[in-house]
């Protein structure tokens, strides 16, 4: 039974030994080299005077032996840069005497450390307390293993090993202090002792108390509580490795000592105990590792505690509560008893240990539901992170971590589900008892303004009082954000995210309040970190605007609101050069380009049934010309990462309010059906080529890499729209369609207009884009052209279901007719306005007409339209090739003589 566990403790001395070890190495490095640069001072001084002289004294020593007349003393004098030979022996005194100002020569440099010197100055005395330690251990071993002590016995040897060990520790550090040979011992022995020594205190008394019994967990607990007080009271003369060694065996007292009913507020004593130990001492000595050290294992303590329900809230506040009050006198710098701190500089260690002890609060108040005592703990401690942040700078940072705990809290008490909470004192079971959670919501309305008036007043009083520029702006950061969040989580679970007039009255009176810390600050003298303070203050004006208009509206306005205050921060940046505006003013547009993925409907099943004129309007059109604006100003900073969110999210908004009210007016109302019709996919192409020629426009102008893109997406887009579904999935020759009246049809709005938006668009883009997407997107116009040719002609053979029927031979000569016709009208345009693409569409018609007539009007046309079919054809080729000859390259002939002329 006893095997086991040595082994274990054997393995542990070995860790812990090596530890030290590795810092023994790290420490005394530099006092070595620091003792032989003074031992490789010339031997004659060292014979004649064995401390150290001073550069005065060493200069005197040069000088002839002294007379009875007074000497004046010499000012001292500043070695050369070249080495000066050593100064002569007694005898040549006369030598001497010539050079009498010859300064000492300079420290010769340190050697080096040889093998030898390393193995016997410092590894055999490490490898010798490890061996030490272990040899105690098998010792024990072997008197158990051979029957020659009982455990009675054992115990008692175990503690008088350790005792042994921690006395030759101390003494040998006694022993060095008065020694004149080191002052610091190179080889780290009294702490390899002491070390050893409180190893196998631990390990007796753990042996005791779980192997046979000794002892109750009680007197367990205290006497290893004991232990690792005293090593961590050691460690102040013996070095951070036995410091270290203190907190962990101190900390894992309670894990080795356990019980059946375990005592809440005997271990959080205890820990408040080890903790304020562990502080003064890091506090002394100026270990900042030690703190840190201190409080991870303080926080991790909360962890496990939690599990134990909400009914033991007030043993784990006391934790929290206890280390925080020692954190703040002990560990925050420039607070208290805290180290000293530099003006205007945060520090992690002060700003992390209240920010820590922050967190634990927090996890108690989530575990405990919210119980009364954890909210006030939490409430005391988010205080007190205010007050000592005020007092010291290194600790502003804990003011962030505040807030963001603060809206953590309320935030998870809004998405509760409890609805409990919000039945009134007396409830539906009136008179039969008090509910246990009558008080929740008076004391979250309560903590909440105490928070929100608490966190807004100093961040408005802290500017001016911080030297640096960041303090200030963590402060008025956190004022503004604060009271925001506080009042969206109490909305969110009281009001249901419906309207609330009362809300809204709040969200104006918050508004007004900002406003008018934002007209104070911006009358004071300008100080680092004012302007970004008063641009925060702006901003939060017009957060509360837009919370008071979706607290007092329908819940569709929360897009809007949000777009808005998106605007109203790009301009805000535009008076306030400060780029965390537009950086706020991009991430609003995100939030919103979120929200609307929630539900594009925005308003949801209130959308309304008009077309145009319904929730998508006020959904999608505001938010665009807000994020139109907003791009608009925030251009006058600069081009970058900002402004293209910005810009994306006015494409965006744009055209899903195109498609958006597209898909409401033809499925009355219904966005979300899964099926679209020839009239959709048509509406949708033609405000697809509408948007694209826009934003080909407008780039010209901006040269924005996003309108540029934007302009190329949507031109694809109509692209794969026209292809899949007006030429394919929901072309009318393929599907029974109706496509209406003669004219005024659905082939008008499908094919026609999409042509001349094509045109159009190649037009925007010839010049600026390469040929080759300019003709593509010129080929896809005439594509729709004749398509529209095509099924006008069919719907005049065949009515408003042109799918149905076969093709006559009157028809086929319609059709040959009306493509002629075509080229002849295009090649007109390219004669008059002398646009070649247009007399190389011209050619494509016509030389699609000639292959028509030889491959389909040859073999179904019959009679007398078979022959008027290929005569009206050569007529119309003769006629073309007489206005090339007589008008078009005439002209161009003209023109060629005349240019050197010109010239």
């Amino acid at each position: 039974m006893f095997e086991d566990p040595f082994v274990f403790f054997a393995i542990a001395i070995a860790i812990v030994a090596l530890v030290v070890a590795r810092k023994a190495m790290n420490e005394v490095t530099e006092l070595r080299k620091r003792l032989e640069a003074f031992q490789a001072a010339p031997a004659t001084a060292a014979a004649a005077m064995p401390p150290p002289l001073t550069p005065f004294e060493a200069f005197e020593r040069t000088l002839p032996p002294a007379s009875t007349t007074a000497i004046p003393t010499p000012p001292p004098i500043i070695p050369d840069a070249e080495p000066v030979a050593p100064v002569a022996a007694p005898e040549t005194s006369g030598q001497a005497a010539e050079d009498p100002v010859s300064p000492p020569p300079p420290p010769v440099p340190a050697r080096e450390r040889g093998f030898e010197e390393t193995i016997g100055t410092r590894w055999v005395v490490w490898v010798g307390g490890l061996t030490l330690a272990l040899g105690g251990f098998f010792m024990v071993r072997y008197s158990i293993e051979a029957g020659l002590i009982g455990p009675g016995v054992r115990v008692m040897l175990g503690g008088v090993f350790a005792l042994a060990l921690l006395l030759a520790g101390e003494w040998t550090r006694r022993k060095e202090s008065i020694s004149t040979i080191e002052a610091t011992p190179i080889a780290n022995i009294p702490a390899i002792l002491t070390a050893a020594g409180t190893a196998v205190a631990f390990a007796t008394v753990y042996a005791a108390y779980a192997l046979y019994g000794f002892l109750v967990p009680a007197t367990a607990f205290v006497l290893l509580g004991l232990v690792a007080m005293g090593t961590l009271a050691a460690a102040l003369l013996h070095g951070p490795a036995l410091a270290g060694l203190g907190v962990v065996g101190a900390f894992a007292t309670p894990v080795l000592v356990s019980s059946g009913k375990p005592d809440f507020w005997a271990l959080y004593i205890y820990l408040a105990i080890v903790t304020a130990a562990a502080f003064g001492l890091a506090r002394i000595r100026l270990w900042r590792w030690l703190a840190v050290t201190t409080i991870a294992f303080a926080l991790l303590w909360t962890f496990p505690c939690l599990q134990c329900g909400p009914s033991m809230v007030a043993p784990h506040a006391f934790h929290v509560l206890a280390g925080f009050i020692l954190a703040a006198l002990l560990v925050v710098c420039g607070f208290m008893f805290g180290p000293p701190a530099d003006e205007g500089e945060i520090e992690p260690v002060s700003s992390g240990s209240l920010a820590a002890y922050l967190l634990g609060a927090t996890l108690i108040v989530l575990n405990s539901f919210h119980a009364d005592t954890a909210m006030i703990v939490f409430g005391l401690l988010v205080a007190g992170s205010l007050v000592v942040a005020w007092r010291s700078d290194a600790a502003a940072g804990a003011v962030g971590a505040a807030a963001a705990l603060v809206f953590v809290v309320f935030a998870e008490w809004a998405v509760r589900a409890n609805p409990d909470m919000l039945v009134l004192p007396g409830g539906p079971l009136q008179g039969i008892g008090p509910n246990a959670t009558d008080g929740s919501v008076s004391l979250h309305l309560i903590s909440a303004a105490i928070f929100a008036a608490g966190f807004g007043m100093a961040g408005f009083l802290a500017q001016g009082r911080f030297a640096g520029p960041v303090i200030p702006v963590i402060w008025s950061a956190a004022g503004v954000f604060t009271p925001l969040a506080l009042l969206v989580a109490l909305y969110a679970r009281i009001a249901h995210l419906d309207r609330s007039i009362p809300f809204a009255i709040v969200a104006v009176v918050l508004a007004a309040a900002f406003a008018a810390a934002t007209e104070i600050l911006s009358k004071r003298e300008d100080r680092p970190g004012l302007q970004a303070s008063i641009a925060l203050f702006a901003t939060g004006t017009l957060a509360a605007l837009a919370l008071a208009l979706t607290f007092a509206l329908e819940k569709g306005w929360l897009t809007i609101a949000l777009a808005l205050m998106s605007a109203g921060t790009a301009w805000i940046s535009t008076q306030r050069p400060i780029a965390f505006l537009r950086v706020l003013a991009s991430v609003l547009a995100g939030i919103v380009v979120l929200r609307i993925g929630y539900e594009p409907r925005i308003a949801g099943d209130a959308v309304g049934a008009t077309p145009i004129f319904n929730w998508l309007l006020w959904g999608y059109g505001i938010p665009a010309a807000a994020f139109w604006g907003g791009s608009i100003l925030l251009r006058r900073g600069g081009d970058d990462a900002p402004l293209r969110t910005v810009e994306a999210a006015a494409i965006l908004f744009t055209v899903l309010l195109a498609f958006m009210e597209i898909r409401h007016a033809v499925n009355q109302g219904d966005v979300y059906r899964a099926s679209a019709d020839l009239t959709e996919v048509a509406l949708q192409v033609c405000a697809t080529l509408a948007m694209a020629i826009g934003l080909e426009r407008l780039r010209i102008r901006t040269g924005s890499v996003i309108h540029n893109a934007g302009a190329i997406l949507l031109t694809a887009f109509a692209g794969l729209a026209t292809v899949a579904g007006l030429l394919l999935l929901e072309n009318p020759m393929l599907r029974w369609i109706d496509i209406g009246g003669l004219v005024i049809n659905l082939l008008l709005l499908g094919y026609a207009l999409p042509a001349v938006l094509a045109l159009l668009l190649s037009y925007a883009v010839a010049g600026r884009r390469p040929v080759a997407y300019a003709n593509t997107i010129a080929a896809a116009a005439l594509v729709l052209a004749l398509a529209y040719v095509t099924f006008e002609i069919r719907r005049l053979y065949h009515g408003p279901v042109i799918a149905r029927g076969p093709t006559t031979g009157a028809e086929q000569y319609t059709y040959s007719i009306a493509y002629l016709a075509f080229g002849v009208v295009l090649l007109g345009v390219g004669i008059l306005f002398n646009s070649q693409r247009a007399r190389l569409a011209s050619a494509v018609v016509i030389a699609l007409t000639i292959l028509k007539a030889f491959l389909i009007d040859m073999s179904t046309l019959t009679g007398v339209y078979r022959a008027l079919s290929f005569m009206g054809l050569g007529l119309v080729l003769v006629a073309i090739g007489w206005l090339y000859q007589r008008i078009l390259f005439r002209r161009q002939a003209a023109a060629a003589p005349a240019a050197p002329a010109g010239g």
